[in-house]
């Protein structure tokens, strides 16, 4: 599993390693029953702390990416990808609306703010 932290980034790294497991998960890299890293082995190889890995292993499990089988470790939880497309839809739709917010409040036109989403989209 690749994860791959940055200190200069905004989000805790808790955030960044859920963030990151949600998108191997959403894209097929992860499947339903693959067994993730122990919290401890994760925390090693990534020289943090277990508690930040305990943390971030909890919020995939209550958000249900995961499942913890007590005894054999962590794995990807079976997932209905039509209800996890919605769920990311509505996010970005929520950020979306907060960005064409600060457009309006700055004076963008609409040609500039979609010329900025296109730069943006074909950056990554």
């Amino acid at each position: 599993m690749d994860i791959i932290l940055s200190n200069s980034s905004g989000k805790p790294i808790y955030e960044q390693i859920s963030d990151q497991v949600k998108s191997q998960i959403l894209s097929g890299t992860l499947a339903a029953g693959d067994a993730l890293p122990s919290m401890r082995l994760l925390a090693k190889e990534l020289h943090i702390s277990v508690i930040t890995t305990k943390r971030a292993y909890e919020e995939l499990e209550r958000e249900g990416f995961l499942q913890n089988i007590p005894g054999k470790g962590c794995f990807v939880a079976p997932q209905n990808r039509e209800l996890l497309r919605e769920a990311q839809l509505r996010r970005v739709e929520e950020l979306l609306s907060q960005a064409v917010d600060e457009a309006r409040k700055g004076g963008f036109t609409l040609e500039e703010l979609t010329e900025t989403l296109n730069i943006l989209y074909q950056g990554d």
